[in-house]
């Protein structure tokens, strides 16, 4: 009997170790989102040369990012989905985020937007923050779950891209002329939002600001 007692206490005793020890559940990890009240107010798709209205986003990391917070700032908004093809390869080759890296060091501030409604490829917090790490993005993943401010914009694939400098959208298209990597015969790489960048950075207008935006349709 007593060394029944001592058994029972024993193992007791260990498993009690092994709760006080064990690794907190993934859901425990994952932050709690924001709840946002400012939405992006209705009215027509926004066009280049227009104003953009403020709206706020809930982040992937629990935070609020309120793009009126970068009102003097020039602003990349990549449209985002991790169960896309394009979107793998532009982030499995590491050029999004070499891109981004370059560019965010020269105060461009870069979000990544996922309008696909929950349920739908690619959506869901969980989804988005395994995303980020595995691609090491060091900028946010906001989720427009209700889709209305990639319908506001128009954003019709993943990754579609809008460059807004001091307020004003100067640019919206592909994110370059290379679709998975391939160019059309005879045409040179060309990277969109970089040649963007480095006009509104040196004081001139975009000479190409809009193009055909390719890749997997938003998931709406």
């Amino acid at each position: 009997m007593y060394l029944r007692v001592i058994g029972l206490s024993v193992l007791f005793l260990a498993c009690a170790h092994a709760e006080e020890n064990e690794a907190p559940s993934s859901t425990s990890e994952v932050p709690a989102l924001a709840s946002v009240e400012e939405p992006i107010s209705t009215g027509d798709v926004i066009t280049v040369g227009q104003e953009v209205p403020p709206f706020a986003l809930p982040a992937i990391d629990g935070s609020v990012v309120n793009i009126a917070d970068y009102a003097d700032k020039t602003v990349v908004l990549e449209w985002f989905n991790p169960g896309c093809p394009y979107v793998k390869h532009v982030h499995n080759e590491g050029e999004m985020i070499a891109l981004a890296n370059a560019w965010m060091g020269r105060d461009v501030v870069w979000l990544a937007i996922n309008s696909g409604r929950p349920g739908k490829q690619g959506t869901g917090q969980e989804t988005n923050l395994e995303a980020a790490q595995n691609w090491n993005l060091s900028y946010p993943i906001l989720l427009d779950e209700t889709g209305a401010v990639g319908q506001r914009f128009g954003a019709k694939t993943t990754p579609h891209m809008f460059v807004i400098h001091e307020g004003t959208l100067v640019y919206q298209g592909a994110y370059s002329n290379a679709p998975m990597g391939d160019v059309a015969r005879g045409e040179e790489l060309q990277n969109y939002v970089a040649l963007a960048l480095t006009s509104v950075q040196n004081g001139q207008p975009v000479d190409s600001p809009e193009s055909k935006a390719w890749g997997c349709s938003v998931k709406y």
